[in-house]
């Protein structure tokens, strides 16, 4: 199975040793922070943790739909191939901010929804941490 996953590590929130000594309040964050698009039967999948993305996403992404698949495509490829580059050299980025390659590939159809997702977070990425993945400015 082969996984597309995007982490980012900005501000996670501690974990506790015990479920039990969670309060709902983390419990309900820790949900809400966590976003998991697959495509069972392509066996692809996007896993995203990341504090203020999901109401970020909710605030100004565009509507499911909007862009076609060939526009995400071409938007993500560039982006991703930046971000595995500062990814494999941590030295010279913020190695905190890239903390895991994202395995994405030209030619492969992962579909609308594992795109769509992957674009917004890559526009949500660059606008909140003040970053610049080359290729496409990214735009609200």
């Amino acid at each position: 199975m082969l996984f597309v996953s995007v982490i980012a590590c900005s501000t996670q929130q501690p974990t506790t040793s015990s479920p039990e000594a969670r309060t709902k309040k983390e419990v309900a964050s820790s949900k809400s922070d966590t976003i998991r698009i697959a495509n069972d039967s392509l066996e692809y999948e996007i896993l995203i943790i990341d504090p203020g993305f999901n109401s970020w996403m909710l605030t100004n992404g565009r509507d499911r739909g909007f862009y076609s698949q060939s526009y995400l495509e071409g938007r993500n490829i560039p982006w991703v191939t930046e971000w595995n580059i500062r990814a494999r050299s941590p030295r010279n980025f913020q190695g905190d901010l890239y903390t895991m390659e994202i395995d994405y590939r030209p030619g492969i159809n992962y579909g609308y929804e594992v795109n769509y997702l992957l674009f917004n977070y890559l526009t949500y990425f660059q606008l909140t941490k003040d970053q610049r993945l080359g290729g496409p400015i990214p735009r609200l």
